[in-house]
């Protein structure tokens, strides 16, 4: 027992004193309506692209080069059919089209749920 001060290898010199502070994690489970807008700033001003969609059709090369001024071309919704609204090219929304002094504008007539939203996120991988 020359050394019966000796430390084992998995053993450490612990001093109380020399221990580092751990910063304090504040977690909020319910946060004010206050706090829940100060969250909200952060996001104010990203850029979304919103699109509306009135339907989709499928093309052949040499169909698409005869098309010219006054052309139709048939699209998979029906007149009447209620149009998605996608932001970043997903469906958030439903509408129909309205028109406001001669401008073509979209009500909506159906929000997405969360739910939804979310199945979606999983889908589109």
């Amino acid at each position: 027992m020359a050394n019966e001060g000796a430390k084992t290898q998995g053993e450490q010199n612990i001093n109380p004193e020399e221990t580092v502070a751990q910063p304090e994690l504040k977690l909020h489970v319910n946060p004010s309506a206050n706090e829940s807008e100060n969250s909200l700033d952060l996001i104010l001003d990203i850029p979304l692209k919103v699109s509306v969609e009135l339907g989709r059709t499928k093309i052949l090369v040499q169909d698409l080069l005869k098309l010219h001024k006054g052309s139709v071309i048939e699209l998979t919704k029906l007149a009447g059919d209620p149009l998605e609204i996608l932001v970043n090219d997903k469906v958030v929304a439903k509408g129909e089209v309205i028109v406001i002094n001669e401008k073509f504008g979209i009500r909506l007539t159906d929000i997405v749920s969360h739910a939804q939203r979310i199945r979606q996120l999983g889908e589109s991988k």
